[in-house]
């Protein structure tokens, strides 16, 4: 099926690894293939337009954008106009992926996140896991959720604490939680193929088996594991005693890490005969029962009451790290994902990192990174700013922090928000001035319907354009009068260039 753009008709939607490409125009010259979710961040099975029509296809589908034309499966639905961006997004999300299931834990919101990754990596044990917590504290940065990533358990599948490197994992948490920390776990599908758990899931029948009925293994980023086969009941309920028997110890929530659709084949044997996308969707629906969560992949999770995570992101300015994290996060907001964080504070991408950290790790671009994730959804810190920046930078970075808990109820209100009407909590300018020339605008961002927010993204700047639409705004204690235009500001001695809507 063919579809013709209208005159100056953008389009926003599909895959959020996709952000800084868009809006996609009639200029546009561009493939996006939602059938099986070959990135490694969320993906839906839409596209919204600025002039309210939208595109939707439950088991996605392949949209060509070319010539000015649209060329999508004649089984997708094109609807009507519904005006403008915010009308058409409501009209999809209400049809299609209706919130109600509520939200993620509000302390992934409250305060920022911590994640052990960048700093033990690997080699994660409960002696330097508090030794990092009681850093945080006595740094003067506030408790909040603390996430244990992988290498804390004895291997993958059995997820009990390694006996060898957490000698007490009940004394840990206690500690932790005294010190106001909730405590998450890294936990992800699959098993060593030479274990125990392999042994019991094999003969239980829960495993993904290959077109020969052997167990599939699957050769992923930590080696060779077969796969739990979650459209089986039983392998549900094996999963969840696991994590039921972690809970009992207090643990608060996991980190629910692949799962990606190109991890699975058309060609596994499955319990429920279920697609690649399909495991995927299996694996964020059971995520859903726990308050305390953070997916960094999935499919068709529009609406979920799940933390989104944007994709580890690298130490660098360009599309691949600074450069995307607001474009990536407002294509989460306007694809059903509002529960958005971006990436780890300074880069995610923990073997790029650790090369940076030896020669070109960049103090100014991690203060930036702080700065835009400050007034975000949610805020995670893995590398220890304290450890890594000058005594300037490390203050920006604590002026960052008093700056959300300045705004934190403002965002906390969205949040809510979010939960009971599916808007977005970082929205496109587009989205709420759908009268203005702004539908390519992906620098900046509103958060909800007032407060605009302008981060500087560019090496060795320090102010920067910002477009005001037409009103009366308030920067700091000046009023100003939008022009519907961009005009230049200096950032100074603020965190950020905010700006709120008056009229």
């Amino acid at each position: 099926m063919i579809i013709e753009n209208l005159k100056d008709e953008y389009w926003y939607g599909g895959c959020v690894k996709n952000g800084t490409q868009m809006p996609l125009t009639s200029d546009s010259n561009i493939i996006i293939d939602t059938t099986i979710n070959m990135t490694p961040n969320q993906a839906m099975p839409l596209f919204i337009s600025s002039k309210g029509r939208y595109l939707w296809k439950e088991k996605g589908f392949r949209a060509v954008f070319a010539d000015g034309r649209i060329e999508v499966d004649d089984d997708c639905y094109v609807s009507p106009s519904y005006g403008n961006l915010k009308q058409g997004y409501l009209q999809a999300m209400r049809e299609h992926f209706p919130f109600g299931k509520g939200a993620p834990g509000m302390e992934l919101f409250r305060h920022p996140i911590y994640n052990t990754w960048i700093e033990l990596t690997f080699y994660q044990n409960q002696a330097d896991i508090l030794r990092y917590s009681e850093g945080i504290l006595a740094h003067g940065m506030p408790a909040g959720v603390l996430m244990i990533d992988d290498g804390w358990s004895e291997y993958y599948g059995d997820w009990t604490f390694h006996s060898g490197r957490f000698p007490d994992p009940k004394a840990m948490i206690e500690k932790l939680h005294a010190d106001g920390f909730k405590v998450m776990l890294w936990i992800c599908p699959f098993i060593g193929a030479d274990s125990l758990k392999y042994r019991e899931a094999l003969a239980k029948g829960i495993l993904i088996m290959d077109e020969q009925d052997k167990p599939y293994i699957l050769h992923w980023w930590n080696g060779y594991s077969a796969v739990l086969d979650m459209s089986n009941p039983e392998a549900r309920e094996w999963l969840k005693e696991q994590l039921s028997d972690l809970q009992k110890l207090g643990v608060d929530g996991f980190k629910f890490d692949a799962g990606d659709s190109f991890f699975y084949k058309e060609s596994n044997k499955t319990y429920g005969n279920t697609t690649p996308n399909e495991q995927s969707i299996l694996w964020e629906t059971f995520g859903e029962q726990y308050a305390y969560n953070e997916f960094r992949v999935t499919f068709l999770a529009g609406g979920a009451p799940v933390l989104q995570r944007l994709c580890d992101k690298k130490h660098s300015w360009d599309s691949e790290g600074v450069g995307g994290l607001i474009p990536d996060s407002l294509l989460q907001g306007i694809t059903g994902h509002p529960f958005s964080c971006p990436d780890m504070i300074g880069g995610g991408e923990y073997v790029n990192f650790h090369e940076a950290l030896a020669e070109r790790f960049d103090e100014e671009l991690f203060v930036r990174h702080c700065e835009i994730a400050s007034l975000m959804p949610a805020m995670q810190f893995s590398a220890a700013p304290y450890r890594l920046l000058s005594g300037d930078n490390y203050a920006k970075v604590q002026k960052c922090i008093e700056l959300r808990e300045s705004y934190i109820d403002k965002i906390l209100a969205l949040v809510e928000n979010a939960e009971k009407t599916g808007e977005p909590i970082l929205r496109y300018m587009t989205y709420e001035f759908p009268d203005e020339p702004v539908e390519k605008l992906i620098d900046q961002f509103m958060l909800g319907d007032k407060y605009l927010v302008a981060p500087i993204t560019t090496k060795g700047e320090t102010g920067r354009k910002v477009y005001l639409p037409r009103g009366e705004w308030r920067h700091n204690k000046d009023i100003l009068t939008g022009l519907g235009c961009e005009q230049w500001f200096e950032q100074g001695d603020e965190p950020l260039l905010i700006f709120e809507k008056l009229s």
